[in-house]
Order: structure tokens, then sequence, then C-alpha cells
């Protein structure tokens, strides 16, 4: 059993260091925290807990809560990736979460904590989807994927050279039921549903990919990261993730296809692979098969209370089928309720705080954990994003994503897409809409005017640049 161990207070809370071309070079080893190995940040202990899939019984539920509550400051974070994060536990509490975690079936192997980083599709099978339309259980290969994970791969991989531990706290495995909403997020590994037999299998989510049968999926998965390691190993790089690698070094699909043979898996060259982006799942209810219905929540900037997150916990219980789908968005999905449930069960939550409707000022907003949690920020982000956001216009279609950050990482940023970016800087705030990791226009705000400036960012994706004040 392994101790929990610190990680350095300057490892980064939420975010993943890319690189779009070329190669990034890392000195250092992965020092991402994990539910044993802890970030020592500035209020306390962090913790990040996998969730792989999001998915989690509402008593595993009631158990982070209660966790929360006891050992931490008594919230939830949900991280970019659909992990949850509790922060504020006390010096030597790591040991006492950990027996926690096990007991309620969250850690199953200390060895590959964090490496269980495994995003899919959270409405899968929940939304009706037209029967012609039948995809996978991208849910079912997560749980498969998992185990395979926390057994070492699985006894058909004769690949011992590394063990899959070796993996980066980072690196992802993406799981698409075919709408594009994990592929939006840039996975390491992606699987993606072509229908309920078959499945694309690619690294990265671009360039040549292998077809596999359902299945292999999560198997196929599992040697995709051997091949990554191989990579590693051959090319003397030190990389978190795939695209740390320049092009050349990057694994190739001819190599995991002989790898996949070698396993009895059968594979199919396929040039290119091609599934646009699609949206993250909203806040509001989804009607689906059977006149049952899901209802998807988001947590304000990410964040739930105890109480907050024992409420959706108990709703799942009480209305569905006992299970609830922790979203990369920040957010969670609760399915199996009927449409009196469902409505009630929004009514309640809204009232608590939590997010239920896409036009919501709050949708789409996001911030780091800002002063005092985090020593290099500038500001008390999440104070004034709040109010910011509180009596802001509404939002709905075409209003762009927005997130607040105390310093230059920008820690859980949006990966892609047009967002805006409000930065925290020595002089006040810098609001910039941004595209991917491009700069737009820049304007700087007071704090008077920055409620203002956010919101014409979003509804016109335009900024007016002034004179820092």
């Amino acid at each position: 059993m392994l101790a929990a161990m610190p990680v350095p207070p300057t490892s980064p809370a939420d975010r993943d260091e890319t690189c779009r071309t070329g190669a990034t070079v890392r000195d250092r080893g992965d020092a991402c925290p994990g539910a044993l190995r802890l970030h020592a940040a500035d209020d306390g202990g962090l913790a990040r807990i996998r969730v792989p899939a999001g998915l989690l019984t509402a008593r595993q539920a009631e158990a982070l809560a209660l966790a929360a509550q006891e050992l931490g400051d008594g919230r939830l974070d949900i991280t970019s990736r659909g992990n949850v994060q509790l922060r504020g536990l006390a010096q030597g509490a790591g040991g006492e979460l950990g027996g926690r975690l096990r007991g309620a079936g969250l850690l199953p192997s200390d060895l590959h904590d964090r490496v269980r980083n495994v995003v899919a599709s959270p409405l899968c099978g929940l939304d009706g989807r037209s029967p012609g339309d039948a995809r996978a259980d991208v849910q079912a290969w997560a749980r498969a994927l998992d185990a395979l994970l926390c057994t070492g791969g699985g006894a058909e991989d004769t690949d011992t050279s590394s063990d899959l531990s070796a993996l980066s706290g980072r690196f992802l495995f993406g799981l698409d039921d075919g709408r594009g909403d994990i592929v939006a997020l840039a996975p390491d590994v992606t699987l993606i549903a072509e229908g309920a037999r078959t499945a694309l299998l690619c690294f990265a989510t671009d360039g040549p990919g292998l077809r596999v049968a359902a299945d292999d999926a999560p198997r196929a998965a599992v040697l995709a990261a051997r091949e990554f390691l191989a990579a590693l190993r051959e090319s003397g790089h030190r990389a978190w993730r795939v695209r740390d690698l320049a092009p050349e070094l990057r694994p190739r699909p001819e190599g995991l296809a002989r790898r996949l043979t070698a396993a009895g898996i059968d594979c199919v060259l396929v040039p290119r692979v091609v599934l646009p982006p699609g949206a993250p799942t909203a806040p509001g209810a989804v009607h689906g098969p059977g006149g049952r219905w899901a209802l998807s929540v988001a947590a304000p900037l990410g964040r739930m209370s105890a109480g907050q997150w024992r409420l959706v916990a108990r709703t799942a219980d009480r209305d569905g089928d006992g299970e609830l789908r922790v979203t990369p968005w920040r957010g969670i999905v609760v399915p199996g309720l009927s449409a009196r449930a469902a409505a009630a069960a929004a009514a309640a939550l809204a009232d608590a705080g939590l997010i239920t409707s896409a036009d919501s000022p709050w949708h789409g907003a996001g911030a780091c954990a800002g002063r005092p949690g985090c020593a290099k920020s500038l500001a008390d982000v999440r104070a004034d994003a709040t109010a910011a956001l509180t009596g802001a216009r509404p939002g709905g279609a075409g209003t762009l994503p927005v997130y607040w950050s105390g310093c230059e990482r920008r820690c859980g940023h949006p990966a892609d897409g047009r967002w805006v970016d409000v930065l925290a800087t020595a002089d006040g705030y810098r609001v910039t809409v941004r595209d991917g990791e491009r700069d737009g226009t820049t304007r700087a705000a007071a704090a008077e005017e920055l409620a203002e400036a956010v919101a014409t960012a979003r509804t016109t994706g335009t900024t007016r640049t002034t004179r820092t004040p």
C-alpha cells in the first residue's frame, strides 16, 4: 500500500501544458496530483480523485461529500477531465482519505491511481438518438479500460518492458460515442464508436487510425498506450502526452497495428480519421429512450458545496437509477428520471444554486483557484468572477465561454475553440477573446467595469482596446 505523498507546491492545480507545433521539452517529472500524491496548495492539501468516464454510484458520491466535509474545506471541485478535487486537506489527512476511497471502491489500485484518466461521452445512451444511429456503450468501454489500467494491461499483453504506471498523470484516454464531444478535448488515445460493432482508434484526434471490433476497443486502447511508451523509449525523450513529442517521434498507427495483431486483435488501417468536434453537454433536461429523462446540472465555476453535491447524489438515488456521470464540462448528469422527477429535481437544484439552464450567465464560466488557495495568483478571481456574473444578462446560444485566471499559467483554461480570457495582472484585469491559443483584441478593465467588459466579449466576440486604468 502506498502512502500519501506531497506534490511540490510548484505543480499546477488543473492544467496540461501543451505544444501545438514541434515538441515540448519536459525537464522534470510529472507532478500532477492524485488521491495519494497530494498537492501542497496555500489553502492546504489538494487531492485529485480520478473518476474514469465520470461514473459514480450515489453511495460513492455520498462518500466524497463526507470526505470533503470531514477532511477538507467542505467543497468539491470538478475538473476539466471530469475528475473530483478536494481542497483544504490537513497535513497527514492523506492516509485517512486513501482508506475512505478504497472502502468506497474509488481507489482500486494505488500504483495506477494517476493514470486512470478516461473521459467518455456523458450522454451516451441517454438522449434518444435514433435507433438507426445505435452506438457502442462507451461507458462499458470505460469500465473495461479502467480495469485493464489497474491490472497492468491484460494477460495477452506481452510487453512488460514498462508498466502502465509509467504513463504521465496527464495522459488522457478519450471514448467518443460518435457525437464529437470527447474528440474536442484532444485526448492522447481516442476511441470513436462507428456504430454498435466497430470503433476507430487513433493517437490524438487526427491523422491515420485503425478500425477495430467494438469488443476489442478497451484492450486496443491499452496497447496504444504501450506503443506511446515504446516511442518514448526509442526517442530517448521525456514526454507527458503524445503532442509533447515532435511529429516524427510520435507513435505511428503502423507500429500499433503490429502490436494489435500480435495480441490477436484484427485491425484495418484508415488513412484519415475525420470527426468534427461536437458540443459539450449543456445543463438542462434530456429526453431519452423509454420515456426516461436525464438531468444535466453544472457547478458554478466548477465548484459545489458538500450540501449541493449531496443533493445531486440523493436525487440520483431516490429518483434515478442510482448513478451519476460527472462531465468534463464541470457538471453532473443524473440519468433514469421520470419527466415529473426531472422537472422537480431541476427546480430544487436551481434553488440550491446549481446551473440547470444553458441561458444562465454562469453556464460556460470557469475560474482557477485564485487567492487565497494559490500563491501565484494575483487576485481572488473567484470572488471577482462571482461579482461579474451575479445579475449578468442571460447567456444562451452564441455566448462564448469565459475563464478567469489569476496568473499567466491559466490553470484549467479551455483548450480549443473561441473563449473569453479574463487574466489578472498587476494593473487589473485584461479581457481577451481567444481562438485556441491565439490572442485576439485585448481590453484592460478596472474592477468597476469588468462585468460589462466580460458580458460584451461573450456576446459579441470582440473587445474594445483601452489603456490600462
